[in-house]
């Protein structure tokens, strides 16, 4: 048994038993990511994946086990290199941030310039999903930390997990639009036009929807996208007003639109930052954190992971 077999193994459950593109991933080839895997089962007296000729077709309870454990092995040793680096190279490395668009344009440039400015020598990355695959991302390792509105919540067991800031909505239209006429803005005068907003997965569009069922209302919602970019333009077009988080309206860049505060009409959302519970951390993470969100000392952070202490609630 080595620790080449059970990366092999865990790819191969990460890439939906897609063994060629598990290879490709790893650099190697496809009969020699099957041939350590064959060796392993050998070696432990029990089939890891289920076969129906030469394509993996499932994993069997014992291979659940299995790669259950080599993920957590792998993980261990990822924390020791991590360890290894915190002491001999503090100022060096890399920080994956898994976000979604709207954080990675409005809200995380501020955090990110001060943290390059502050560490030129750690390579930041960043990678664009929906909240669930954010999550996913932590979870296997791929990044060190999730920001999103959504879905982070809903993962207690493997992700600590902490509010970093509130916001809320404006609904925006095009500069002659009628809406913009009205004095006070009401859900019902939002429902007389055709509306653009967000994807079921992001940004807060759970409490649009819940604003509007409370009311017995049912928008006319024509377009929905992933990022605030996408809607502002196709509002400027003259699709449909539009309902983005108040963070993503810019007056100065946003000349072509109009915004009108509809923060008393949706109830508030919060980010959040995910953090994988068995994940050793290098300094300039618990840096960036509180970069991003000065509440969350070093020390408060710690005390999540350990789930010890007061939720850090806004």
């Amino acid at each position: 048994m080595n620790l080449q077999q059970l990366r092999y193994v865990q790819e191969v459950a990460r890439r939906n038993l897609n063994v060629s593109e598990a290879a490709n991933a790893l650099y190697t080839s496809q009969p020699g990511v099957s041939k350590q895997i064959r060796l392993l089962e050998e070696e432990l007296g029990v089939d890891i994946f289920v076969r129906r000729g030469k394509r993996l077709t499932g994993i069997t309870d014992p291979g659940r086990q299995i790669i259950a454990i080599a993920e957590r092995t792998l993980r261990d040793l990822a924390n020791l290199k991590q360890i290894g680096d915190e002491f001999s190279k503090e100022t060096e490395g890399s920080l994956s941030i898994a976000t979604t668009h709207t954080q990675a344009r409005y809200a995380l440039p501020q955090a990110i310039k001060a943290f390059m400015e502050r560490y030129p020598k750690v390579r930041l990355e960043l990678h664009q999903g929906n909240p669930t695959q954010l999550c996913e991302w932590v979870i296997s390792g791929q990044s060190d930390l999730a920001i999103a509105t959504e879905a982070i919540e809903n993962y207690p067991d493997q992700l600590a997990v902490l509010p970093c800031y509130q916001w809320n909505h404006s609904v925006i239209a095009p500069p002659r639009h009628p809406i913009l006429k009205e004095k006070i803005l009401t859900l019902e005068a939002i429902a007389r036009y055709p509306l653009v907003t967000y994807d079921f997965a992001f940004a807060g569009r759970n409490k649009i929807n819940q604003a509007f069922l409370a009311r017995g209302l049912t928008p006319n919602v024509v377009l929905s996208a992933l990022d605030a970019d996408i809607i502002k333009s196709y509002v400027a077009l003259g699709l449909g007003v539009g309902i983005v988080a108040s963070m993503a309206y810019d007056a100065a860049a946003d000349k072509g639109l109009r915004a009108m505060d509809a923060s008393h009409l949706f109830s508030s959302s919060t980010t959040r930052i995910g953090l994988r519970k068995d994940a050793w951390l290098r300094g300039y993470a618990y840096v960036f954190i509180e970069l991003f969100a000065p509440q969350l000392t070093k020390a408060v952070v710690e005390a999540s992971l350990r789930a010890e202490g007061e939720d850090p609630g806004l």
